[in-house]
């Protein structure tokens, strides 16, 4: 896990290469829809969940989730006209989605594919396939695969007109190597604090949201930590009550924008309750008001979720090896997981 981590850099730059001259095809595609639904589980669910909050803050089209048990378990037929589906999945072989992706199509959507999975099924059925050039990954937890989802994630909203700079995109790779380089010493504490807790709850907001849920999943599946994945909106009504000494809030941000406010705030709720609060990201205003945190490479929002996946990875890999456990292999886990 640890190695394929420092991979990212390259993952990037040859999905980037790959991926950003068929902005062309993805626009000549979108023209012909007005909603878009993204079909995933799991850490491709967690990526979903970032190209849902970009796609509407920056595309203007709204989006949804899907639920794959309404076309594999229910059979439901539905009017998808005019719906762009894009279907997530790192290996591109899970039959429960390569089946609500064909399920879409046949239900009227254009498909997109976006998988490491090159000539795998869903790239096969899908009207556009985006495949990743992660490379092979050989740990269970999801790094450089996820990583590199998200990249085409951006890429899919430049090519639905989202106004961005396309430059803050290709300069991802060279800043997530420079942070890499010098890995923060204060992971390693964070880690340490970690070993006698048996739950978190991991929060953010906005396109952040993503990297908390992510970031929850990793805890669960490589550390066995119980977990909480919550939008700081939706633990402010009611599972905040979860938050105390024994229970510690890791708060997710970016270093600016809209809901970097809301997130320090939030940590110094935490903090003034009597339990601790850990930061990742959100630059000098969330790490003063958190017991301790660590710093995210420097991005702009909307590729922030990039970097910030990255200390999130090496916390839980660090985390894993302190409690005795094998991160690349956590027990009944593999890397293609099918559900009925």
């Amino acid at each position: 896990m640890r190695s394929e981590i420092a991979e990212q850099p390259a993952a990037l730059r040859r999905t980037l290469a790959d991926l950003l001259p068929r902005t062309p095809e993805i626009a000549q595609l979108g023209r012909r829809t007005r909603h878009v639904l993204f079909i995933a589980r799991g850490s491709s669910d967690n990526a979903a969940v970032y190209g849902s909050y970009l796609v509407q803050a920056h595309c203007g089209r709204l989006t949804s989730l899907a639920s794959p048990s309404v076309a594999t378990t229910y059979g439901a037929e539905l009017d998808l006209s005019g719906v762009l589906a894009v279907a997530i999945s790192q290996s591109g072989r899970t039959e429960e989605i390569v089946e609500t992706t064909r399920w879409a199509a046949g239900c009227g959507a254009r498909t997109v594919a976006i998988t490491n999975g090159a000539g795998s099924p869903l790239t096969r059925d899908a009207d556009l396939a985006l495949v990743t050039r992660a490379g092979d990954e050989v740990a269970v937890p999801a790094t450089k695969t996820y990583t590199t989802q998200l990249a085409a994630l951006a890429v899919l909203a430049l090519g639905l007109g989202a106004d961005l700079d396309q430059g803050e995109l290709t300069a991802v790779p060279d800043t997530l190597e420079t942070h890499l380089e010098s890995p923060d010493e204060r992971i390693t504490d964070m880690a340490e604090r970690l070993v006698d807790v048996h739950g978190a709850v991991v929060s953010g907001r906005g396109l952040a949201f993503s990297t908390a849920l992510e970031t929850a999943l990793k805890l669960k599946e490589a550390c066995y930590l119980r977990a909480m994945g919550l939008s700081y909106a939706d633990l402010l009504h009611g599972p905040i009550a979860v938050v105390d000494r024994s229970t510690p809030a890791i708060l997710v941000a970016a270093d600016s924008g809209p809901t970097l406010p809301g997130t320090v705030a939030l940590a110094e709720r935490v903090t003034a309750a009597g339990a601790a609060s850990y930061g990742i990201g959100g630059g000098p205003r969330l790490r003063e008001a958190c017991d301790l945190a660590v710093p995210a490479p420097d991005l702009p929002e909307w590729l922030a979720p990039v970097g910030l996946a990255v200390p999130a990875q090496i916390l839980t890999e660090q985390l894993s090896r302190l409690l005795g456990y094998d991160p690349d292999s956590p027990r009944g886990l593999g890397k293609v997981t099918q559900t009925s």
